[in-house]
């Protein structure tokens, strides 16, 4: 089973990946549906919609009130198991609070079920990265530092230049990711969650 961990900040757009995502997962064939399980962890964002994406065949696990990369590691590795034990999908899904660092879940991911394969893929907001960058920078560094694939969203938003100098800052926290430009808003390309779902084998080869 592979598990892709979704990060990045608060309103960077990581809902509105993981509805495409699914999408491209499963396809047209109903019979698909159960191929992903969408985990759900958040502390006072706004979740997805759970009623619309079960009522179009989505699973969805939600763990809330806490973060998974520090105070809920135990939960999360019961939500796992259960997840293995009642659905047994080939992928889950599983989107990150806005102040998580996706590397921290992957440890625990990996101490508790190394059989699994933890891919990580974060987004950053385009818009507000120079505003947020001060600040948060620590955080932002933490989160996309060890990303194996990094999306920097809401391009349709910023100028060439801008654009530019984001990608410039984002290389210098982590210099091996995968970086693609995307407005998650538009249909996200085929070849840009073909990236996400590299397992590590298939990227040493690339």
């Amino acid at each position: 089973m592979k598990v892709i961990i979704l990060g990045g900040f608060l309103g960077s757009g990581k809902t509105s990946v993981v509805i495409q995502l699914a999408k491209y997962i499963v396809g047209e064939t109903l019979e698909d549906m159960t191929k992903v399980v969408i985990l759900e962890n958040e502390i006072g964002e706004v979740s997805v919609d759970d009623k619309m994406l079960q009522n179009s065949g989505y699973e969805v696990a939600n763990l809330f009130s806490g973060c998974v990369c520090c105070t809920m590691a135990g939960e999360l590795t019961i939500g796992l198991h259960n997840i293995i034990r009642d659905f047994n999908p080939e992928i889950v899904i599983m989107e990150a609070t806005g102040v998580a660092y996706p590397r921290n879940i992957r440890k625990t991911i990996n101490q508790s079920l190394p059989e699994l394969d933890c891919q990580v893929t974060c987004i950053a907001d385009a818009k507000r990265w120079q505003r947020l960058l001060r600040p948060m920078e620590m955080l932002l560094e933490g989160q996309l530092e060890d990303a194996d694939t990094i999306l920097i969203n809401k391009t349709d938003l910023v100028d060439i230049d801008t654009l530019a100098a984001v990608k410039t800052s984002i290389q210098t926290f982590n210099q091996h990711a995968e970086i693609f430009s995307i407005s998650a808003t538009q249909t996200i390309e085929p070849n840009i969650f073909d990236a996400m779902l590299r397992t590590e084998t298939e990227r040493t080869l690339l």
